[in-house]
């Protein structure tokens, strides 16, 4: 018997936006908006950006806002998002396979949201990539999962969560160059498919890189 091939990270994700409908709820991640909040607007990279709540969101506060997925799915829905939210001429939108190719360019803020994949993801390269794309002055935030949700007995499959000095580590920033403004862990409410109320940790990073 012929084993079946495992689909490409980018065939998943394709997959899972075309297929599936619409996956997000439409508004910004809230980590996002708590630590972006007090940020002057600028340039912007979104990395991972889906649907484009979270470009959106930046685009509507100023932000000229570049946002990369690796979907074309992801990224058409984007783009008819930010038309609608009346902000497609801040809002740039870009296919990227993150870990193989990366946008050009750097940014006041770059933004990298939950960059999970239950397929292969180079997310140490990937990470290391978004910190160099941080202009003078530029904040990197990172948001991550920290485990499964409280109520997520069976794992579908498995996974290794990040902690918050390991991913410091894997960066390896010079800290004379970058300054920590936030690490820290958030627990939140979290709500099963069948209703089942628990609550799941995210990690947060939020890194500001010297002016000089």
């Amino acid at each position: 018997m012929t084993e079946t091939p495992a689909l490409t990270a980018a065939e998943f994700w394709e997959a899972r936006y075309r297929d599936g409908g619409r996956l997000w709820s439409g508004r910004p991640n809230a980590l996002l908006a708590r630590e972006a909040g007090d940020l002057g607007p600028g340039s912007a990279l979104d990395l991972g950006c889906g649907e484009g709540a979270d470009a959106v969101w930046l685009a509507s506060r100023g932000w000229r806002v570049t946002g990369v997925d690796i979907s074309h799915t992801a990224l058409e829905r984007a783009a008819l998002h930010a038309t609608e939210a009346g902000v497609s001429d801040r809002t740039v939108w870009e296919r990227h396979v993150l870990g193989e190719t990366f946008p050009e360019g750097s940014f006041d803020l770059v933004n990298a949201q939950y960059l999970q994949s239950p397929v292969p993801l180079d997310q140490q390269r990937v990470l290391r990539q978004a910190a160099a794309a941080v202009a003078a002055g530029g904040t990197l935030l990172i948001v991550m999962h920290a485990g499964w949700p409280s109520w997520q007995t069976e794992p579908p499959f498995e996974a290794e969560f990040p902690t918050l000095h390991g991913v410091l580590d894997e960066l390896a920033l010079p800290q004379t160059d970058w300054t920590v403004e936030t690490l820290e862990t958030v627990r939140s409410v979290n709500v099963s498919p069948e209703g089942v109320e628990g609550f799941r940790d995210d990690h947060v990073w939020r890194l500001r890189r010297s002016d000089a």
